[in-house]
């Protein structure tokens, strides 16, 4: 059984690991057509390798994407297990894929020119490379988990835990990571309210809708040390477990990701 983390993704992951990088791509632009992922700007989406120019130069990544709907992807060497796992995730996720590229596309921020992106895009980016989303409707356990409170959530809750929230990796680089998962990793947690047994349509629709640049500079994402979830390691079936001070540490309360 795949591990937790890649639901969704296994199968794809199965029939694209076996072929040549060029091949993969096809197979990836394949599918991208047939379920008709396109940028929120109506560009079909396609998946390019990372040595091709645009036909707009001086596009940077986000805008070539946004205004063309070529995603450069290294397809050998360095960074393209993670250019896998961003492509996949525009696969799983479209909507919301399709929302933060947005996001990027129409930023324009006074602090950019000095400082790089500025907030509205560093939130933004850090949802797309680390985020994990938390669908809930219990807000005691949602509570736990904005207020760090790790022996609730997953030792007194943990049956509540197991029924009542369901967890979906959104973040590519967090997949990537995953591929060799150890205690301290920590996603980008947002909660959505939604029923835990939603679609995965469904969900992905809230999140796009979420995914306002208001939201996105006001509201922070909770963290959440991912190898804590129940089902995530087998280890964490024992309760001293979430001793490790290091991982599961005391938190000052803050604000966290909730929908109005």
């Amino acid at each position: 059984m795949p591990p937790p983390w890649l639901h969704g993704l296994s199968d794809w992951l199965s029939a694209l690991l076996p072929l040549a990088p060029l091949a993969r791509l096809g197979r990836l632009n394949d599918w991208a057509l047939q379920t008709g992922v396109v940028t929120e700007s109506g560009r079909p989406l396609q998946f390019v390798p990372a040595d091709r120019p645009s036909d707009q130069p001086g596009l940077g990544y986000e805008h070539r994407i946004f205004q063309t709907g070529e995603v450069s992807t290294r397809l050998d060497g360095t960074g393209a297990r993670h250019d896998l796992y961003n492509a996949l995730t525009w696969l799983r996720w479209p909507r919301s894929k399709a929302r933060l590229n947005a996001v990027h596309a129409h930023a324009v921020e006074p602090a950019q020119a000095q400082t790089g992106r500025g907030g509205l895009r560093d939130a933004a980016t850090l949802f797309d490379e680390n985020g994990l989303v938390w669908v809930s409707e219990d807000e005691a356990l949602d509570a736990s988990l904005r207020h760090f409170d790790w022996s609730a959530l997953f030792i007194h809750q943990r049956v509540e835990l197991i029924t009542r929230v369901s967890t979906s990796v959104f973040g590519h680089a967090l997949l990537h990571k995953l591929e060799s998962p150890f205690k301290g990793i920590t996603a980008h947690g947002l909660i959505l309210r939604l029923p835990v047994g939603s679609g995965h349509g469904e969900i992905d629709a809230e999140l796009s809708r979420w995914l306002t640049s208001d939201r996105l500079v006001s509201q922070g994402f909770c963290p959440v040390p991912v190898m804590g979830l129940p089902g995530w390691c087998e280890a964490n079936s024992d309760p001293s477990f979430y001793g490790d001070t290091t991982v599961f540490r005391p938190g000052r309360m803050r604000r966290a990701s909730q929908p109005d």
